[in-house]
């Protein structure tokens, strides 16, 4: 049997709501159990893997932030540095910001061993929840040696998907991790995992940020496009003191007037600002009039994605050549 370690954080995967039937607002009944409470609510995982439980703490997801993602960082790099035998890693979290946690330590992991993010959309007191299966597929992803270096991964709904592309699609359904552009790397059918595709870019541990220096890393805001704003979101941003801003632009990068007026400002002020879109996937357009401004593409990036890897970069530089390769490389 292979050692893989789960560390719980709350979220769906731990919640028990009044009943089997309570499904959507299971959150109001206000109980999280410990991850050694739910290792313990699916025997099965003992057929699969050996699984040691570490402490942590329960966090509704919406509250989960960088303090919490630096603990997660300096726990997996402790775990495998105490636990030579240690084969991978699954991290319990709430759906709400999964993307986001897998994707901060996808970009700032120094462990070799797999670690493998899941959750799921219905409770674990729920009929026909997706939790123990969901829970056993990530360990036998984690403990699997073709999950080496593949960088973060996350599971859900029997999928494997890669920490920077994944986002969640859907409020209740059960297929809501996709990757818009690019589909699965594998899935596991039973006890099998298979790959099918590895992602290009660059990935935990061979990345260039440390969060153990970041307190607080860099300020980054994301503005959302719609039509007729005037800009005032932008302006509100650089006033609370961002040093960087994601456009959630209308598809393929386009903004009102009123926010290229407030860009300007921005800008002027030294602000940082990348073109992401609100359509959810494919490259975000680098047009001309942003250009101008110094407005750079966040490539493929959604929005929270973008600003994920903008306030690492910025803890790195805030020149605009080595934001562009940042963003070209991760």
């Amino acid at each position: 049997m292979r050692k893989v370690a789960f560390i719980g954080t709350g979220g769906t995967i731990s919640s028990i709501g009044k009943g089997p039937l309570d499904l959507i607002d299971y959150t109001a009944n206000g109980k999280m159990v410990h991850a050694e409470e739910i290792v313990a609510a699916v025997p099965e995982l003992r057929e699969v893997a050996e699984v040691e439980v570490i402490k942590y703490r329960n966090i509704p997801s919406p509250a989960i932030g960088f303090p919490e993602w630096r603990e997660l960082v300096e726990l997996c790099a402790r775990l495998e540095r105490e636990t030579p035998d240690l084969a991978g890693i699954v991290i319990g979290h709430g759906t709400a910001t999964l993307e986001e946690t897998a994707y901060v330590l996808n970009l700032t992991l120094k462990v070799k061993i797999p670690v493998v993010v899941v959750g799921s959309q219905r409770p674990l007191s729920g009929l026909a929840s997706d939790a123990a299966t969901n829970l056993v597929a990530a360990v036998r992803t984690a403990a699997s040696p073709d999950s080496v270096g593949r960088g973060v991964l996350v599971v859900l709904n029997d999928e494997i998907q890669a920490a920077r592309d994944v986002t969640k699609t859907s409020t209740f359904r059960l297929q809501t991790f996709r990757t818009p552009d690019f589909g699965v790397l594998g899935s596991v059918d039973g006890e099998h995992v298979r790959y099918y595709r590895r992602a290009e870019r660059r990935s935990a541990p061979e990345t260039e940020f440390d969060v153990a220096k970041l307190d607080p890393p860099p300020r980054v805001d994301i503005s959302y496009s719609y039509a007729g704003s005037d800009g005032a979101a932008i302006r509100a941003f650089v006033a609370a003191g961002a040093k960087g801003i994601v456009l959630a632009a209308f598809a393929p990068g386009m903004t009102t007037p009123g926010e290229q007026a407030a860009i300007e400002e921005a800008r002027r002020q030294g602000v940082t600002v990348m073109v992401s879109t609100r359509a959810g996937s494919g490259v975000a357009l680098d047009p001309l009039r942003l250009r101008e401004l110094g407005v750079m593409s966040a490539d493929n990036l959604n929005p929270q994605k973008a600003r994920v890897l903008l306030s690492l970069a910025l803890s790195v530089s805030d020149k605009p050549a080595d934001i562009r390769r940042i963003f070209a490389t991760y």
